[in-house]
């Protein structure tokens, strides 16, 4: 029998392994022939960082010796790259000029190192950290001394650093991102590593980006954006990697990210297969070793005519190689998941479950990694963990099943059992000062004890504590929380926020004893917020803890369009306004254009890729954000008033103009609606709205608290005042306290029933000085309200900043 030609490009640890399968099922289908474009044989590439290292040789990591390939009768050929495929023929072209016959082709090209292309990125000393090659070329580089710059704080740059200090450089690490490994790690566990790695003498810069390599013929130092020069004698660049497709390219083959194939690893050539890095499958690209030895193991069964299911995405733990930073990162750990946290301070420990359903769908362990493969595991069978949901993060070891009582396990301790890890604090401590002090609060117990105090991970283990030496004694007090990620509730953390003056949301999480790594989508904006409203000029908005719709400043639709409004003060408008509008619905092919109750006109259908056009051109025409998607200031609803209805009795229009330029821009607990209308007719509809002015003969009349969306409540009358001036004042002061003490998503109706109207009414009605105070403090917040953070945004920023700002997603509708 014949064999059939076969012939791959690349020799890296995919087609290897594709070759074992391949022998394995079928011996004698092909005769094969491999093209390396490196001059050696296969060798396991994720051993780099210990031959980096010192901690293993070349040697030690060859998968496939020559020996191997001439037992399996393969003709490989060492240090020879491929420069042409050509199709019709089936024939490859090396780079010496040796032409090759294929019946069945494999590309197996690898990725290639992303070089940034700074000003100096080509001088000698710069490396990347992708091969063998580079690896000698570093330990070359490290036998000199000297300091080392690591560009990029990923897996492979930590490496290099871990790899290079340990041969004696004084090493740098610069990453742009707030935290390290931020694709694999939260940035608790990111910040626990960072920790680790400057205990081993590595500096490590966050939030750094490089401006340029200095020197004139090697390398001398890096300059950073901020202007910031270190010393460097070698520069290594390992800020990622990119799939090798220009040969498949050329050849004609689909190429988008990667190489593109179905799920049997083929082309779109029937004849021509692809495995490795350079490999879009799915629509995904694969680094890790896991997927690549799975498309491996599929391509060698579809060589070998045996059936076998496609290729599926299955999430790939990382881990860290460097000695003594033990980390385990696997599945989801982005936001909208519920999550299970344990953190022991005084061990340097961090695990962090992602849950959903009941279902671990990801894991960030730090410290203790020993249970990684059990959630593994549990991950990839969609392990339901229900009756093992109080104890799965203390690990496989201490499950007790279903019947599992925390309360009976914390009675069973010993006194001399570690509760609180990072003060320190037994049981029997704890104990003691319940019976001897008649405590009976958590609160209590972390006042006299610290217990709880620092972390707060071990809270509900005090609880447990408390509830078996109390019983039916022990008080819990019933407060509504912000969130899951805490026990307190909006009262507690405003007050928190002022009392203790807290102006960061770290701060707010450390204080607060938050259980989650990162806060979540209801707390975080939620203290943002409060923090931009107590300390206005001081606190720098977190545009991350922002719903999207107030980050886009538009609305997101059912379809994935986006809603644009665009103000309209009092509802008026202009010829030149209405024709910008209509020039750019025509311009963006936006599909429909509608009047709103609002009394302003919505582009709806409008793309994300055309937010930043559209609003650039309503710019140009003199137009701003709406504000339609804001917990602030939505509109101001006028009628006519006196000088067009017959009815009329005040200016109610340019009342309500001045009213809406006044509070433009200011941020509150929830949206504000307000309207004035030019006689009681109502015609504004005023009596429904957060705040309404209501026009009559004598002056005007102040009125709030109203509702007319899921819930219908008329307004409560708050005072009668005589000029337009008074009008402003007390508007001003309601808002301001409102803002000041209104929970996050409350709305004036439901602030105004906890606060009680009568008291509102007392204060601002009766106490002149009060209201003047809030009314001052409104004004002087005003100087920082971001009047038009829109066009400032497409000034400064550009298209390349709207991409990351989707974190948190928009909750259903108020």
């Amino acid at each position: 029998m014949t064999k059939q030609k076969l012939v791959i490009v690349g020799n890296g640890m995919a087609p290897g392994r594709m070759l074992e399968h391949l022998f394995e099922t079928a011996p004698d289908l092909y005769d094969v022939t491999i093209f390396n474009a490196e001059p050696r044989v296969n060798y396991d590439r994720i051993m780099l960082s210990p031959v980096l290292a010192g901690d293993k040789t070349y040697e030690d990591i060859i998968i496939h010796s020559e020996e191997w390939y001439a037992s399996h009768g393969v003709t490989l050929h060492m240090g020879e790259r491929i420069i042409g495929i050509d199709r019709d023929a089936k024939t490859v072209t090396s780079a010496k000029d040796r032409v090759v016959h294929y019946d069945k082709l494999v590309i197996a090209t690898g990725s290639n190192p992303f070089i940034i292309p700074v000003p100096g990125h080509e001088l000698e000393g710069v490396l990347a950290y992708r091969d063998l090659d580079d690896t000698q070329n570093m330990i070359a580089a490290a036998a000199r001394g000297g300091r080392a710059v690591v560009i990029g704080g990923g897996l492979l740059g930590l490496e290099a650093a871990a790899g290079l200090k340990n041969r004696g450089m004084e090493v740098t690490v610069l990453h742009l991102m707030p935290s390290l490994m931020e694709r694999q790690l939260d940035p608790a566990a990111g910040h626990l590593l960072q920790q680790a790695l400057e205990a081993r003498g590595i500096e490590v810069r966050c939030k750094s980006n490089t401006k340029q390599i200095l020197g004139t013929d090697r390398v001398e130092g890096v300059e950073l954006e901020d202007g910031t020069i270190l010393d460097a004698d070698l520069v290594v660049m390992a800020v990622g990697i990119r799939p090798n497709t220009g040969l498949a390219k050329e050849a004609g083959l689909e190429v988008n990210r990667g190489i593109v194939t179905d799920g049997q690893m083929r082309t779109s050539d029937a004849s021509i297969y692809s495995v490795g890095e350079c490999v879009e499958v799915g629509g995904m690209v694969y680094g890790l070793v896991a997927p690549l030895y799975d498309m491996a193991k599929i391509a060698a069964a579809d060589l070998a005519g045996a059936p076998i299911a496609g290729f599926k995405h299955v999430d790939t733990p990382t881990k860290l190689k460097v000695t003594g930073c033990d980390l385990y990162s696997v599945g989801q750990f982005g936001e909208g998941y519920e999550e299970i946290v344990l953190r022991d301070a005084s061990r340097g420990s961090y695990k962090r479950l992602i849950v959903q359903d009941n279902k671990i769908v990801g894991a960030v362990l730090y410290g203790d990694v020993v249970d990684g493969g059990w959630y593994n595991e549990m991950l990839k069978a969609g392990t339901c963990i229900e009756d093992m949901r109080q104890t799965i993060i203390f690990g496989q070891a201490h499950q007790g099943g279903g019947n599992f009582d925390p309360v009976e396990a914390a009675a069973a301790m010993s006194d001399d059992a570690e509760i609180c890890g990072c003060n320190g604090i037994s049981k029997g401590t704890i104990v003691k000062a319940i019976n001897e002090q008649g405590l009976t609060t958590l609160a209590d117990v972390r006042a006299h004890t610290k217990a709880s105090a620092s972390c707060g991970s071990c809270s509900n283990l005090v609880a447990c504590v408390m509830k078996s030496v109390l019983g039916e004694g022990f008080v819990q007090k019933a407060v509504e929380p912000v969130c899951g990620c805490t026990e307190h509730g909006h009262e507690i953390v405003r007050a928190t926020i002022k009392k203790a003056g807290l102006k960061s949301i770290q701060a707010v999480y450390q204080t607060l004893e938050w259980k989650t790594s990162e806060g979540c989508a209801k707390c975080r904006p939620a203290i943002n917020y409060y923090l931009l409203s107590e300390w206005p000029g001081e606190y720098e908005d977190d545009q991350r803890s922002r719903f999207v719709n107030e980050r886009l400043h538009a609305n997101i639709q059912k379809d994935g369009t986006y809603s644009v409004v665009p103000r309209m003060f009092g509802g008026m408008t202009t010829p030149d306004e209405l024709r910008a509008i209509a020039d750019v619905a025509d311009k963006y092919n936006i599909p429909t254009v509608k009047v709103t109750g609002g009394q302003r006109i919505d582009l709806l259908g409008v793309k994300k890729e055309d937010l930043i056009p559209v609003w650039a051109d309503l710019n140009k025409a003199g137009m701003v954000s709406g504000a339609a998607y804001a917990k602030g200031l939505r509109t101001v609803k006028t009628c006519v008033g006196k000088d067009w209805c017959r009815f009329g009795t005040q200016d109610s229009t340019g009342l309500g103009i001045k009213l809406e330029k006044f509070l433009w821009g200011a941020w509150s607990p929830a949206k504000l609606k307000l309207a004035v209308t030019g006689c009681p007719r109502n015609c504004a509809e005023a009596t429904c709205k957060d705040i309404g002015v209501i026009c009559v003969d004598s002056g005007y009349e102040i009125v709030y608290g109203g509702a007319a969306g899921l819930h219908i409540q008329g307004t409560t009358k708050l005072v009668n005042v005589a000029t337009e001036e008074e009008v402003i004042e007390y508007t001003g002061a309601l808002t301001q306290w409102y803002r000041e003490t209104g929970f996050y998503l409350e709305r004036i109706y439901k602030w105004a029933n906890r606060l009680g109207y009568d008291h509102i009414q007392d204060v601002l009605v009766n106490d002149a000085d009060a209201r003047r105070a809030y009314y001052d403090r409104f004004v002087y917040s005003q100087k920082f309200a971001q009047i038009d953070p829109w066009a400032e945004f497409v000034a400064g920023n550009g298209a390349a900043e709207i991409e990351p700002m989707a974190e948190i997603k928009l909750e259903a509708a108020e």
